[in-house]
């Protein structure tokens, strides 16, 4: 499997299923399914045992993973892009294709 173009605190677009057009920060990548998780999006509801955390149980909504490629990365501009990597100064660095910015 092949390296992720979207980290953990990026702001991405989905774009594409049943959640097309939302927006939000990334909380969690998971490398080995390729999926990540993003802030309010694609909610569940999951019922809870009750536990020493939770000693009321329940039904908690939380966030399901989604995969990463129906996900785009989000520039400056508020415009969904792609990711690309180059050497500036020694250093690998992410960019935006469409703006050339430095993400």
């Amino acid at each position: 499997m092949g390296k992720l173009k979207i980290k953990t605190g990026d702001t991405v677009r989905v774009i594409a299923g049943d959640h097309k057009g939302s927006e939000g920060k990334v909380l969690t990548v998971l490398i080995d399914k390729n999926k990540a998780i993003v802030e309010g999006v694609n909610m569940i509801k999951k019922h809870m045992k009750p536990n020493a955390q939770n000693p009321q149980g329940g039904i908690v909504e939380k966030e399901a993973a989604l995969q990463i490629s129906n996900l785009s990365l989000i520039n400056s501009k508020g415009e969904a892009t792609r990711v690309g990597y180059r050497m500036e100064d020694g250093k690998k660095v992410r960019y935006a294709k469409k703006s050339n910015e430095v993400i």
